[in-house]
């Protein structure tokens, strides 16, 4: 990953807190493919692809990355769990850091389900 854009996009920070929580690739049983592309370029292009709202056949050549392997990937973390978790870790980063006002949190509606006949 040398594009100042992909470093950018995942600086050491972002990506200290990221590796530890995304899951291993695994290989294909039977052989072949492709050789394995970089987590953190995968990784740097999924937030391209979400921070930019391109569509992922938009994707930039310049992060090494096919459009397939990213789409695929961020399907297999989104299905691990993977934003949650890293989305805490930030913010528990930031809390410890003393960057974050807790006393000024705003609940997002759509993150909070809604007891049904409640008042």
């Amino acid at each position: 990953m040398s594009s100042d854009l992909a470093l950018r996009l995942a600086p050491d920070e972002l990506w200290e807190l990221a590796e530890p929580l995304i899951p291993k690739f695994a290989p294909r049983r039977q052989g072949g493919g492709t050789a394995a592309v970089s987590d953190r370029a995968v990784f740097a292009a999924i937030v391209y692809v979400l921070t930019s709202e391109c569509a992922w056949r938009h994707l930039p050549a310049e992060f090494g990355v096919s459009v397939p392997t990213a789409h695929r990937r961020f399907t297999a973390r989104t299905r691990a769990g993977l934003w949650p978790r890293l989305h805490r870790a930030v913010l528990d980063e930031l809390g410890a850091r003393g960057q974050v006002d807790w006393a000024s949190v705003i609940v997002d509606a759509a993150a909070v389900r809604a007891k049904r006949g409640a008042r």
